[in-house]
């Protein structure tokens, strides 16, 4: 069961920044104990791909705080993350080895929609709220929710890794903070109409 949660908080954090989940998966699995790849991602501890992925995440840092700039950043996001998603859920072996279930092992494919879902959630959230952030606070409000965001995707893969638990109720108060946003947005819009 921790296989699944593990995935499942990796999934959540690659929904804010993709290469942030990738980037610990492999430097964890490349120099630890703590996280074991199945052969397929075994490329995932390559130092190229390491090396890609720190750029990548650096580019994703910085283009994420520039207002506007990160809502077409997320417009591209969108087929990333979610695949990062599935990536990292089913690079970690929670796909395959789910308390060493035959049908998990059987059908691989279940982690990486598990994963792809989750990510695709939380990306979704993101890239809804993020402008409505820009236009509150006239852009000035995106270096800083975008440095937040960076550090709960670092915290929640971390957490992941170390106390899937925690990861897994970390994720479910972020659901239900956003799901409090978005009624409270769709009140003021209610309110302004009539």
């Amino acid at each position: 069961m921790l296989a699944v949660l593990t995935g499942l908080g990796l999934s959540a954090a690659a929904g804010l920044n993709a290469y942030i989940p990738m980037l610990l998966v492999g430097l964890l699995a490349r120099y630890s104990d703590l996280v074991r790849l199945p052969a397929e991602f075994g490329w995932l501890t390559n130092g190229w791909v390491l090396t890609g992925l720190g750029l990548l995440l650096t580019a994703e840092v910085i283009l994420d705080k520039v207002p506007v700039v990160d809502s077409a950043n997320d417009a591209v996001q969108t087929l990333v993350r979610p695949a990062a998603g599935g990536a990292v859920f089913a690079a970690t072996d929670a796909a395959g080895r789910l308390d060493h279930s035959a049908f998990m092992h059987d059908n691989p494919w279940i982690g990486w929609g598990l994963g792809i879902v989750v990510a695709l959630l939380v990306h979704s959230t993101k890239a809804a709220v993020r402008p409505v952030v820009n236009a509150g606070t006239l852009g000035t409000g995106a270096p800083v929710v975008s440095a937040a965001e960076d550090a709960l995707s670092l915290g929640m893969s971390v957490l992941a890794v170390l106390a899937p638990v925690v990861a897994l109720l970390l994720v479910a108060l972020l659901a239900f903070a956003a799901l409090r946003l978005l009624r409270r947005r769709r009140r003021r819009r209610a309110a302004a109409r009539a």
